[in-house]
Formats: C-alpha cells, structure tokens, sequence
C-alpha cells in the first residue's frame, strides 16, 4: 500500500486556528441524527450533565444514551499497534505531522469512551455508537433504521410485564379472559 502525502496547504498557525474552531455540539453528523430521530416521532434531551459521559442525545422512556462520534476524534476503526502509533482505517487518517499529539489524542478519547460506556452500562443504560462514516448519503437510512430497531427492542425489554408462573392442578382453573365472573357481573 503506497499513501502519497499532500503537503497542508496551511501554516501550522491556520492549521490550529482551523481546527479549534471545530465544536463539539451540534455538529453536521449529530444533526442528522436528531433530525431523523424526530421526524420518525422520538423525543430527546441533548447533552444532559447528568448522565455519565455527557451523551449527544438521551433518551430517557428508552434508557439510551446516543454518541454521534467523529471518525476521526475518535479513531473510528484504527489499529493499535505499540505505544504510539495508531494505524490509519478508511475512515479516520492521522497527520503525519505531530502524529505523536494525535495518536495520544485519539487514543486518549477513545480510553475515555470506552470508559464512559462502560460506567453507563453498569448503571442500566443502553449505548449506541453512531460514526459519522455511516451517515453519508449512502448508509444513513440503513443506520437509522438499524437505531430504530435497538430502540424498540430496548424499548421492549424495559417494558416487557413480568411473567407469573402458574402451575396447573384440577383445583385450580384459571379465569380466562373472556370470562365474566359473578362478582364483577352487575
């Protein structure tokens, strides 16, 4: 495999002032979300302090907790190999300069994901990534779809009744539920 490099066509002081002027909130991938998310009838709290890890989007009836995570903040797919060094995924392309900031970075968020997910999931909660790679035009009716089904499933097995083990004997009949008793007949 041959990468050829770019140079960057702007000075380290453009560099960062471009890159820190990415938020963290109402990004172009979280909005996708939310907007399918509500036109498909589901209602969210966003950002809510308290709850571990600060989601992007909550979703109490449902006990899940949303995470729309930037391949590329995230190490989406990237292999750890060593220390400090990441490997590149199609996703998520480390800089070449600085490569020791980033792989630290990236690596960094992804100890504190995996341990946010980890204390959410302790406590009850349902998690579901989502990467900002399958929101493009191509995968995101898949992807939603797919957040739709974990939803109604979490949905489900939060709500489910409790089953009552009944043991048949000849004593005992169970009332069936088209019957009418005498004493709730007037």
């Amino acid at each position: 495999m041959i990468f050829v490099t770019m140079p960057d066509r702007l000075t380290p002081t453009q560099r960062h002032r471009c890159m820190s002027h990415i938020h963290s909130r109402d990004t172009k991938p979280e909005l996708l979300v939310r907007r399918w998310l509500w036109n498909h009838g589901y209602r969210y709290r966003l950002n809510v302090k308290g709850v571990p890890g600060k989601p992007d989007i909550v979703m109490r009836p449902y006990h899940t907790a949303i995470f729309v995570n930037g391949c590329f903040w995230h190490g989406h797919n990237v292999e750890t190999h060593g220390r400090a060094s990441l490997q590149n995924s199609d996703c998520c392309k480390i800089p070449r300069t600085n490569r020791d900031f980033w792989v630290n970075k990236i690596r960094r968020n992804q100890e504190r994901d995996l341990q946010n997910y980890q204390i959410l999931q302790e406590n009850g909660w349902h998690v579901i990534v989502i990467w900002e790679c399958q929101l493009k035009p191509n995968r995101i009716k898949e992807t939603m779809l797919r957040v739709e089904t974990l939803l109604c499933d979490y949905f489900l097995a939060l709500h489910r009744p409790k089953m009552v083990n009944y043991t048949s004997t000849e004593d005992t009949e169970l009332p069936m539920a088209a019957e009418t008793s005498e004493e709730y007949s007037h």
